[in-house]
């Protein structure tokens, strides 16, 4: 393959919400996948989907993107019951556990998809569908030269925007400060989203937003975590 050849392919590769981790599935992850895939999950297909028809009645659309092992999305399911929620990860161990999750405590009101968040984005989820999106804790990549793999960059950003409806909230969180600055710069520059706590303040953690082990574990340590909620104008 020429240098140029090369360099072509790397300026045009496609955006991805993920490196793929399939990781290891337990025994009890790989029986809930199974057993529960047919009730929770959804197989991608490039196509449009009718999200009332897919939870079989109308509800506030919340998608979260990267859920890792689900447990903060299914205690927001659990305490929300009239909306609808759809989780997006890669992570087959994270579907596993979220599945055994959703059977154990009896939640109805999620849908999975194990694939590609942006794929997902693109080809499923209609404009202007959802009332809320939220990205909690994606990989910050802290070493500056892998900062361009982060999630967070303009071009995601307006095809999540394009994805809400007017009104609807954009939520992210983040436990590195430099990733916090990114993100706040992203979202202060894209002229459809106004920050809901005013020009370059970051928000308070929201009642919903479950605080994660891991979270309580960092306040101990004096670590900080960043919420950023914009709506879209």
């Amino acid at each position: 393959m020429s240098q140029a050849t090369e360099n072509s392919e790397r300026r045009h590769r496609p955006i991805r919400s993920y490196v793929l981790r399939t990781g290891r599935m337990t025994d009890g992850q790989k029986r809930a996948f199974e057993a529960g895939w047919a009730r929770w999950g959804i197989d991608y297909s490039p196509a449009p989907v009718d999200l009332d028809a897919l939870f079989g009645r109308a509800g506030r659309r919340v998608l979260e993107i990267g859920f890792g092992m689900g447990r903060s999305l299914a205690t927001m399911a659990a305490a929300d019951p009239a909306a609808n929620f759809i989780g997006v990860e890669v992570h087959t161990p994270g579907v596993g556990r979220l599945l055994h999750t959703l059977a154990d405590e009896e939640i109805d009101n999620v849908r999975v998809y194990c694939h590609d968040a942006v794929e997902v984005l693109q080809h499923c989820i209609p404009e202007g569908a959802l009332d809320t999106v939220q990205v909690f804790f994606p990989d910050p990549w802290h070493k500056k030269r892998h900062h361009k793999r982060r999630l967070i960059q303009p071009d995601f950003v307006a095809l999540l925007v394009s994805r809400l409806k007017p009104g609807g909230v954009l939520h992210l969180a983040t436990d590195w400060e430099n990733y916090a600055e990114q993100m706040m710069d992203v979202l202060s520059a894209n002229a459809q989203l106004e920050n809901t706590a005013g020009a370059g303040a970051f928000a308070a953690r929201p009642a919903h937003r479950p605080l994660t082990k891991f979270e309580q574990r960092g306040e101990r340590l004096g670590h900080g975590v960043w919420d950023l909620l914009f709506r879209r104008a």
